[in-house]
């Protein structure tokens, strides 16, 4: 009966190691193209050096990272070409799913995800808290996908989501307030709570490409490397 215990702790280790690396990365506390070896990061989550390593496969497996033998890990570098394809390729995507889920013409309780994080990002604009709106943004983005029920692009905005989170969070204090980010969400749930797919599929390809031509201004503001 030990062993069981003793894999079950060692998977929970794991899963804590990964936790806190990847919260580290998409904050930037681990500074993008930095590189770290594994003692200092163990050192850092005050963890054994066994968690801290399969963490770190599964962080560069996720495209966070870049292994480097017997040295330790190279947090991945932000581009501006990145994230102009990521931006690309939600920009295809989410405005598609957006009007699908409108089209099935979803109730108020299935919607009730995406009004809760709309108010929430309007609560934090009052509050003029950035970290916040950024978060409840993020879960208005994932529980829209959820909602949408692909779990395979689930799975693939989500990745992206987590790569152009660093950028997004590196650029939020560089910009103004975002209300009219805050309003296109609200007028997105809008044309989903009255099944207008053709109109949602409009507000958020609109709302994407807006958003990504001031991240991408503002990332080459910073000067940070095209390719």
């Amino acid at each position: 009966m030990a062993e069981p215990a003793v894999a079950e702790a060692r998977r929970s280790l794991t899963g804590d190691a990964y936790a806190q690396l990847k919260a580290q990365i998409l904050s930037n506390a681990l500074a993008a193209g930095a590189s770290y070896t594994e003692p200092e990061i163990a050192e850092r989550l005050q963890m054994s050096r066994t968690p801290v390593r399969e963490a770190l496969i599964r962080l560069q497996s996720e495209g966070l990272l870049d292994l480097i033998p017997r040295r330790g890990a190279r947090i991945a570098p932000l581009k501006v070409q990145d994230m102009r394809e990521i931006y690309e390729i939600l920009t295809a995507l989410e405005p598609h799913a957006v009007a699908e889920i409108a089209a099935r013409r979803p109730e108020a309780e299935d919607l009730a995800p995406l009004k809760a994080a709309t108010e929430a990002m309007e609560a934090a604009l009052t509050a003029r808290d950035l970290d916040a709106w950024a978060a409840a943004d993020d879960v208005f983005h994932r529980a829209l996908l959820r909602l949408h029920g692909n779990a395979r692009l689930c799975a693939i905005t989500s990745t992206l989501f987590d790569r152009s989170h660093r950028a997004r969070m590196m650029t939020l204090r560089l910009r103004d307030l975002p209300h009219k980010s805050t309003a296109e969400h609200r007028d997105i749930l809008g044309a989903l709570r009255r099944g207008e797919a053709e109109r949602a599929r409009q507000l958020f390809r609109a709302h994407r490409e807006r958003s990504a031509k001031e991240l991408l201004t503002l990332l080459d503001q910073l000067g940070l490397p095209q390719f």
